[in-house]
């Protein structure tokens, strides 16, 4: 079968098209053949969650299997979109990705890493911190991910927590009752063990030349790429409000928390407002981050939106965001889903939480 990959859009930014034609074997999909025979396609997570190799098929048929509904829903599927990583042709065709950022394209890593720290950050979450021994240096855009295997261990998608350009990198893993990677980093893992870093993966991340208002939502975990958002966005002093909204169920599960207060009280455009779904003590707002969010704010013109976290409040998030107006292509996602979740809708993964 063969596949035309392009970039001119409909209803998009007009690109000079790839103009290639690409043989694609029984039963792979496009995005995959596509990346083998070297064309730039847009990707994040290749298992259907996140939305970045989103495109429009033009001509012929496809096959899609194990996709989130928040990467391709019901009504833009019947539009013509599909998702490139879950797409297997059934006929000639042709497909176009769609585009309104000219993509940030770093140099593919693989790091021989050392762990140089291991703090507890809540009773569940560790913070894993690397150093670089060979393979850099490694660069990427704040938001964006890597491909990390522990000894022993198959490989995990996680983001990074540092700002770009720091010579350490950190990752935050979340104890997951049926995770084997989560439980290692929590009982097995020590300073100075050796590290795989494969990366940078993913298109949830900051767009520096953006000027609008920020909206910036992390639930849990997703403090680490929505942390380094919001650090990127500071330390560049990019002059626009930034509104940081950090949920978590109780006050245990908080953590950063007395920096990014610090760093509300140094910067008069940025806000942060910690959120707990369960009770209090009163110093904290209270009820679904997504829900305080729209509470605060008439409408979103202008903004862009980055979420990261549970796949619950990211998809909630967005629903709202996009009822209150905002573009899709606005609106920045990174969904976390746990192995178990991942295996169970049917996606090859490489992501835990």
């Amino acid at each position: 079968m063969r596949s035309q990959a392009c970039q001119k859009q409909l209803g998009y930014r007009a690109r000079q098209p790839v103009g290639r034609t690409i043989d694609v074997p029984n039963g792979a999909t496009i995005l995959a053949t596509a990346l083998a025979a070297g064309i730039d396609y847009p990707f994040g997570c290749q298992t259907g969650n996140c939305g970045a190799c989103k495109s429009r098929l033009v001509l012929g048929d496809v096959t899609m299997d194990g996709y989130s509904e928040f990467a391709l829903s019901n009504e833009e599927k019947a539009q013509g979109l599909i998702l490139a990583c879950r797409a297997v042709p059934r006929a000639d065709g042709e497909v176009a990705w769609l585009e309104n950022d000219p993509p940030i394209v770093h140099p593919r890593r693989r790091l021989d890493c050392r762990v140089s720290g291991l703090p507890a950050a809540t009773h569940d979450i560790r913070c894993v911190r690397l150093d670089i021994v060979s393979g850099g240096p490694f660069q990427f855009s704040a938001g964006q991910f890597a491909s990390v295997t522990f000894a022993g261990c198959p490989p995990r998608d996680y983001s990074m927590a540092n700002v770009p350009g720091d010579p350490t990198l950190e990752f935050h893993v979340r104890l997951t009752a049926s995770g084997a990677t989560s439980l290692h980093v929590a009982q097995r893992l020590e300073i100075g063990d050796s590290v795989r870093v494969e990366g940078p993966f993913g298109m949830s991340y900051l767009r520096e030349g953006h000027r609008g208002p920020i909206i910036a939502i992390a639930g849990g975990s997703g403090m680490a790429p929505i942390g380094s958002i919001v650090e990127r966005a500071l330390q560049s002093e990019l002059p626009q409000p930034i509104h940081f909204y950090f949920g978590v169920r109780s006050q245990r599960d908080l953590y950063r928390h007395e920096h990014f207060v610090a760093q509300a009280q140094c910067h008069a455009n940025f806000h942060y407002t910690p959120v707990l779904s369960d009770a209090g003590d009163g110093r904290f707002r209270r009820g679904l981050v997504h829900e305080v969010v729209a509470a605060d704010f008439a409408d979103f013109d202008g903004c862009k939106a980055y979420l990261a976290g549970p796949p619950a409040m990211v998809e909630a998030a967005s629903a709202m965001l996009e009822r209150r107006g905002m573009r899709r292509a606005d609106i920045h996602a990174d969904a976390f889903y746990t192995a178990a979740e991942m295996a169970r809708a049917g996606r090859k993964t490489g992501a835990e939480l």
